[in-house]
């Protein structure tokens, strides 16, 4: 009798197993030249009422518009957008408490720095103002020294307001770990770079580039879970572009948009993601239409556009979709708040839930 007493009482203690199983930590980046912002915020997020807590915040980081966190959970990397003064940021994460404390700072080598990545070798950024990407190597406990590589692109496009130089947007590390790929909005081309990530030097060789169509403005891409896809949005146009990916070659196989045919207006395409399943593709629309367009991928990695609906505020620069699959959340740079949606794993199909998080000027989210 008092074991099944224990147990009913533990039952009670705990009547959905482990929770700490259904939160997660909601780690975003913004802004902090626009509005009140302290830089790097923490959120515990449930994912069985898509609802938010408030947990941390950093000590007055600016602009940490991209993050990216370490394997080990215990480091953040941020960049701070600042033109000409522009920084790489190291912070230490405890992911219990949320709290983050920044504990030293290198030039980012580049002005503006837009995106950035690690994995246990290096930290990787693309310097958008600057047109370069820069190689940092992590030292004892992740601490970076300054940058042991600076690549410099050059070049130019059609579009003489946003394509007058060299704008690399993005890098992204292939899933086959040797090759480095790096979109570059100003002269609408991939470089595909070798990755000698044990390298203490010469960690970035350029193997090839592949040339985008003119004037479309190639910013965010992702690859499929199986690695053999890549999908590019490109921004200047809200084009969807499908690659064939093999050993660092990349072959077309489709193009598509997120812009519909009834649209007229400023396009401003942003961020897209692949669920988990790779059955499902989304990618944000800004400018005018402030959308977020669904795609089926099917045979042979091709997407078909299912729907496309309101991002539910303004600016939707960042998405994330959460470790369960049940939501996704849009971080609006414009107005101001992260809005939740609630996502059909079987259809793909979105629905806006009401929850959200109102902050100044989120721009990147990430899930620990």
């Amino acid at each position: 009798m008092r074991i099944i007493i224990i147990l009913i009482g533990l039952t009670a203690l705990f009547p959905h197993g482990n929770a700490q199983e259904k939160k997660s930590n909601l780690i975003v980046g913004s802004y902090t030249n626009s509005c009140e912002s302290m830089g790097i915020y923490v959120y515990e997020f449930d994912s069985e009422t898509g609802k938010s807590k408030f947990k941390n915040v950093s000590e007055s980081i600016v602009n940490p518009s991209y993050l990216t966190i370490s394997a080990d959970r215990k480091v953040i990397y941020s960049v701070s957008e600042n033109g000409g003064k522009s920084k790489v940021n190291t912070s230490q994460y405890n992911k219990k408490s949320g709290k983050l404390n920044m504990i030293e700072s290198q030039p980012s080598e580049g002005a503006d720095p837009c995106y950035i990545i690690n994995d246990d070798n290096n930290v990787l950024v693309a310097n958008y103002s600057g047109g370069s990407i820069a190689v940092f190597k992590k030292q004892k406990n992740g601490i970076l020294g300054k940058a042991v590589q600076v690549i410099q692109h050059e070049g130019q496009s059609a579009n003489a307001n946003r394509q007058e130089s060299a704008h690399v947007h993005m890098v992204q590390i292939t899933p086959d770990r040797k090759y480095v790929l790096a979109n570059d909005l100003g002269t609408d081309r991939i470089y595909v770079y070798r990755y000698n990530a044990d390298s203490q030097k010469e960690i970035l060789t350029l193997k090839d580039t592949v040339p985008i169509k003119t004037g479309s403005g190639p910013r965010h891409l992702t690859f499929s879970p199986n690695g053999k896809y890549v999908y590019l949005l490109q921004e200047l146009d809200g084009t969807v572009t499908v690659f064939a990916y093999a050993d660092g070659r990349l072959k077309k196989v489709q193009e598509t948009s997120v812009v519909r045919p009834s649209f007229q207006g400023e396009i401003g395409a942003a961020d897209i993601h692949i669920s988990a399943d790779g059955l499902f593709l989304y990618a944000t629309n800004r400018g005018d239409a402030n959308t977020i367009s669904l795609f089926a991928i099917g045979d042979k990695g091709k997407l078909t556009h299912m729907n496309t609906i309101s991002s539910g505020g303004k600016g939707p620069r960042n998405f994330a979709i959460d470790p369960t699959g049940n939501w996704v959340l849009i971080a609006h740079q414009y107005s101001n708040d992260v809005q939740v949606f609630s996502r059909n794993k079987v259809t793909g199909e979105l629905v806006n839930s009401g929850n959200k998080i109102e902050l100044c000027s989120p721009v990147c989210l990430v899930f620990d």
